[in-house]
Parts: structure tokens; C-alpha cells; sequence
């Protein structure tokens, strides 16, 4: 039986996001993703509807907060971030490991 000659066969799936070029975009999304994920349960623990969160950080709209939200919006910046912290009663770490 012959053997299949695979490019990423053994390797590990960064290894192939960063063979195709979207290494930082899938770490950016899933950073985002679980970025979204804590805000929104803390928000429930804390019983903050989406316009008490929204009049909590000083937004003009609830739209705003809505792209913060979703999982699969991966632009938000640091001072929206410390934003959300803020309003929450917590702090933001930022690092890199």
C-alpha cells in the first residue's frame, strides 16, 4: 500500500493556520469568543440587561454593545475592553505568553 504524502500530516493545527496565512485571525476570533462568553455571564450573574450594560459604559447605543458581543465581530479595542471592566467591577489583564 502506498502512503499518502500529506503536507500537515504530524503537525499541528497552528502549524497549518500559519501555512495558510490565518494563524492571528483564528487567534484573534477565538480570543474574542471567550471574551464575549465571560461578559455576557457575567452580565447574567449580575442580572445587567444589555441597556443597563450600555448605560453602565457611557455608549451611545446598545448597537455598539451588540458588536461587542458578538463572537464573531473580532474588532474591539482596548479602551472599550477596560470599558467593560469597568463596568463591571473588575479589572483587564492583558499579556502576552
Amino acid at each position: 500500500m502506498k502512503k499518502a504524502n500529506h503536507k500537515h500530516v504530524g503537525s499541528n493545527f497552528d502549524d497549518f493556520l500559519k501555512d495558510e496565512g490565518i494563524l492571528e485571525e483564528a487567534q484573534a476570533a477565538a480570543a474574542k469568543k471567550v471574551v464575549a462568553f465571560q461578559i455576557l455571564k457575567i452580565m447574567k450573574e449580575r442580572r445587567i440587561s444589555k441597556s443597563g450594560m450600555t448605560r453602565r459604559m457611557h455608549m451611545k447605543s446598545r448597537t455598539q454593545l451588540d458588536r461587542l458581543l458578538d463572537p464573531a465581530n473580532s474588532s474591539v479595542t482596548l479602551l472599550t475592553l477596560e470599558k467593560v471592566a469597568n463596568a463591571l467591577g473588575k479589572r483587564l489583564e492583558v499579556q502576552l505568553v
